[in-house]
């Protein structure tokens, strides 16, 4: 049985459950009530009578009567007018790029660093392969 045959069954019975539930309620709900008023159907007392009291209504002053305030008449405003955006400024051209270093010229410094003893074979090396390599 698939989940919705199972919603289904379960619906079906809490439904009737319910249904039954109330009807008994209802049934013993009557039957306490008919046997209430049996047993107190004949009263054994006489309630006494009272009259209702009679109370003066207050009575109240009337409303003052305020004048309405007068409002003086709101100015008319005019309708704003469409204003043209301004026209951005003139972008000025990009500066040229620095020329890129000449690789030649990167190749000699090197050299020069090497020879001085700055840079170990292994760093001129990598560096060389770098600059080539660009």
């Amino acid at each position: 049985m698939g989940l919705i045959g199972g919603m289904a069954r379960t619906a079906v019975v809490a439904g009737t459950w319910t249904a039954v539930g109330n009807r008994v309620s209802r049934r013993q709900a009557n039957r306490w009530s008919k046997k209430d008023q049996s047993a107190y159907g004949q009263p054994q007392y006489a309630q006494p009578q009272y009259a209702q009291p009679q109370y003066a209504q207050p009575q109240y002053a009337p409303q003052p009567q305020y004048p309405q305030p007068q409002y003086a008449p709101q100015p008319q405003y005019a309708q704003p007018q469409y204003v043209a955006p301004a026209a951005p400024p003139p972008v000025a051209p990009p500066a040229p790029a620095a020329p890129a270093p000449d690789k030649y010229e990167q190749l000699r410094k090197l050299g020069e660093f090497h020879d001085q003893g700055i840079l170990t074979d292994q760093e001129f090396a990598e560096q060389k392969a770098r600059i080539l390599a660009t």
